[in-house]
């Protein structure tokens, strides 16, 4: 008897994510105003929404999660002599793609613009290949059980075990694959949670009156570090979502939950939703009007960065900048404190330097990796030799921060403020140590490429 043929479900089976999802995502970023066009091409009906979608952007299928145990078993199967098929819902313009790039397949059934190949769809496209005849199908899906249904036998690709049951109740269950568990730890990075350290930047204002320091006041300053938290961890989950591809050719940020896989894109999309909403709600019903302007403020800015604004040479830098300095102003509008022209420059200079560091760490990292220049200027709207420029920036820009923390320390005000002063001038070299430190980590390629997550974990940044 001849061995069963093995038909293979792609998105959530061979892999760990959505195709459809992800070139949404990629044709959002680069057009953003095709947004308006969608609702008008999902009336033509899923298959159609398919192919205009596949038809205008195009998957780097080289990047994308592929589930290992998946493609071992196909291995395998093709090893045995038995045919191999990739049949999904997907535009047949992507299927295609992933088959000729992994060589596992004989043959692909997919949507074409007018049938979409999914439930039943796909029970007949199977059959007619077949010509009737039994077959294997994998699948992870509700939607797959009225293929298993048709199928001689059935490859579960599932951590559920009732989606594995209700399959073995139609038909002979061949193999259960299980994906790897994520655990909570992957959802809190995928929230970056360590990045509401930046969110400290809410309490700055309160250090000129720490003298005079009363309970509302704390309690404003904690209600604005937690919103500006939630909406930064919204935007973080969006800003990975639009940065699927290159973050997996990234040698560190390929690891990311999004990027590998562990949490699909529409979850993510949830989590991006909710969160927002949650910041925006605690931000009304518990803080000043003008704090939720600065708030709304930032989300525009850091949404207008992910989308376009990262990729704009010398802009992208100032707007991280100003998304530092953003949350200094928060913290004044949260407060009731007023916004220091020192405090404002002091952050515009030093957040300036420590934007362009990141830069240039990156810069170095694609450079000494012999990355794709033309792909660099594409993601970053920069040029391997644009490291020297972007050095010298940041240099000078730390430097000019330090002048004016020494400015500061000769303000009337801030003299008045203090019954010994001169103590204070040991904050300049310590300052100007921290900040040489940093570049010289960074031109030495020692520095995490977010200097403010290098800072929190470097013990001599603490010290300082």
């Amino acid at each position: 008897m001849a061995p069963l043929p093995l038909y293979v479900d792609l998105d959530g089976t061979l892999i760990a994510t959505d195709s459809l999802h992800e070139s949404l995502l990629k044709l959002v970023r680069a057009s953003p105003g095709v947004l308006l066009q969608l609702p008008l091409w999902l009336l033509q009906g899923r298959a159609a929404f398919k192919r205009e979608v596949a038809q205008r952007t195009s998957l780097d299928v080289s990047t994308l999660p592929y589930r290992p145990e998946v493609l071992d078993f196909v291995r395998r199967a093709r090893e045995a002599g038995r045919r191999t098929i990739l049949a999904t819902a997907s535009d047949g313009k992507v299927a295609r793609r992933v088959a000729e790039h992994l060589g596992l397949f004989d043959a692909v059934l997919a949507s074409d613009g007018e049938r979409n190949v999914k439930g039943a769809n796909k029970l007949a496209a199977i059959l007619a290949d077949t010509e009737g005849k039994a077959f294997s199908y994998a699948g992870d899906h509700s939607a797959d059980l009225e293929v298993w249904q048709g199928a001689e036998a059935a490859v579960v690709v599932s951590r559920s075990g009732a989606l594995a049951r209700r399959a073995a109740g139609l038909t002979e269950v061949e193999a259960v694959i299980k994906p790897k568990r994520v655990g909570l730890g992957r959802y809190l990075y995928g929230l970056r949670a360590h990045q509401w350290l930046k969110n400290l930047l809410v309490f700055l204002p309160l250090m000129p009156v720490l003298h005079d320091l009363t309970q509302a006041l704390v309690v404003d300053a904690v209600l604005a570090f937690l919103a500006f938290g939630l909406m930064a961890s919204g935007i973080y989950v969006l800003n990975d979502l639009l940065d699927l591809e290159s973050d997996r050719r990234h040698h560190r940020k390929r690891r990311r939950p999004f990027a590998a896989g562990d949490i699909s894109p529409s979850a993510g999309l949830a989590m991006s939703v909710t969160l927002a909403i949650a910041s925006l709600t605690l931000s009304a019903a518990l803080l000043p009007a003008s704090f939720v302007g600065v708030l709304l403020a930032y989300a525009a800015l850091t949404t207008a960065y992910s989308v376009f604004l990262k990729r704009r040479a010398v802009v992208d830098v100032f707007a991280l900048a100003a998304l530092y300095t953003i949350r200094v102003a928060a913290g004044t509008q949260a407060t009731g404190q007023p916004l220091s022209f020192w405090i404002l420059s002091f952050s515009l200079f030093i957040f300036l330097s420590l934007a362009l560091a990141k830069r240039y760490v990156e810069l170095t990292a694609a450079g000494a990796a012999g990355g794709d220049a033309g792909q660099l200027k594409r993601d970053r709207g920069y040029v391997p030799g644009d490291a020297t420029f972007v050095l010298c920036t940041g240099v000078a820009a730390g430097q000019m921060s330090a002048l004016l923390l020494s400015l500061y320390l000769q303000d009337r005000q801030m003299l008045a403020r203090y019954g010994d002063p001169e103590y204070l001038w040991a904050l300049i070299p310590l300052f100007l140590f921290w900040t040489v430190r940093i570049w010289l980590k960074a031109v030495r390629g020692a520095l995490h490429d977010d200097p403010v997550v290098f800072a929190a974990r470097d013990w001599v940044s603490r010290l300082a």
